[in-house]
């Protein structure tokens, strides 16, 4: 049988249109997540993915500036924020699903180094991550002004672009203390004291689907993944609650 032209620009739309498909089944699930999930949601991506059958892209950085660029279009297929605030923010922006939004932990706050929060004005360097777009460094500033030593503090303050670089600030020595997530450091020997939630507002984090990356199924089976027990077994020992 002889094969025209126009069969064969048909076999070739098939296999385009296959291959097509195959790639997007096999695309990455993307997940911009708060710094402070870094440990947590690194030890989690691994069973997700073989119960799942995706690979995971964890982007972490300061849930401010993650909303500022899936807001500015960034194809993430999930928002995992350190407050409930940016997740708002990606929603009004239309870049998430309003309808997916969650709940997902409360995180804590504590202070990396030897000197006691409230003997901070001898310390002539501290680690906080920008409160302007940090949900921790929010709530080390809430904590400073409720204690009334935030003026006298200010000086002296490194601000940094998330609470991981906090951390990093503090443990080569660049601060001689740092605020930090308590999750970021909570498998360390000593040196770490948490804050009091008394002096701050409650971190509670939420986690929204967004709509402009290739994966918002994978992306609403990890919420689900995420709420199952040992899910949030994994979550408690990171010390999130």
């Amino acid at each position: 049988m002889e094969v025209t032209a126009a069969m064969k620009h048909f076999v070739f739309v098939a296999f385009m249109l296959i291959a097509s498909c195959k790639k997007e089944a096999t695309a990455p699930l993307r997940i911009a997540a708060a710094s402070d999930l870094t440990e947590a949601f690194t030890a989690l991506a691994p069973t997700f993915e073989k119960e799942a059958g995706v690979k995971v892209s964890l982007t972490f950085g300061s849930s401010g500036l993650l909303a500022k660029q899936i807001a500015e279009g960034a194809p993430f297929d999930l928002f995992a924020s350190a407050n409930a605030q940016y997740v708002e923010n990606a929603v009004k922006a239309g870049a998430c699903d309003a309808s997916s939004v969650k709940v997902y932990a409360r995180g804590r706050l504590a202070l990396l180094g030897s000197v006691p929060i409230d003997s901070l004005a001898s310390v002539r360097r501290i680690a906080i991550a920008n409160p302007e777009h940090a949900p921790y460094g929010k709530a080390a500033q809430q904590a400073l002004i409720r204690l009334g030593t935030w003026d006298a503090l200010k000086p002296h303050v490194v601000f940094t672009e998330n609470v991981r670089q906090a951390v990093q600030l503090a443990d080569t020595g660049n601060a001689a203390v740092a605020f930090v997530a308590w999750s970021n450091v909570i498998e360390r020997d000593g040196g770490v004291t948490l804050v009091d939630e008394g002096l701050h507002a409650p971190i509670e984090q939420s986690l929204v689907v967004c709509t402009r990356g290739a994966n918002a199924e994978f992306a609403r089976r990890f919420v689900q993944f995420l709420e199952a027990e040992p899910s949030r077994a994994t979550m408690q020992r990171f010390g999130f609650r």
